[in-house]
């Protein structure tokens, strides 16, 4: 295979499966979070709170599943 079609390859499968995971925990999290809230609603905001944070580091992840990507096919 010509090394162009590696560099591509390596890029699509770098930031597919980088954003499998992430993808996964953000739905995951969303889930309990409205779960919870619904079970106790004065901890909303804590729950709310606690909920944010964690789609922050889980998108995170996504961004440097993206820049590896990058890295692979430009450089």
């Amino acid at each position: 295979m010509d090394l162009n079609v590696m560099r591509l390859l390596g890029a699509a499968l770098a930031i597919g499966l980088g954003a499998l995971g992430p993808g996964i925990a953000v739905g995951l999290i969303g889930a309990k979070s409205v779960e919870a809230i619904g079970r106790n609603p004065e901890a909303s905001s804590k729950v709310q709170t606690m909920a944010i944070l964690a789609f922050a580091i889980a998108e995170s992840i996504v961004i440097y599943a993206l820049v590896v990507a990058l890295i692979i096919k430009f450089v």
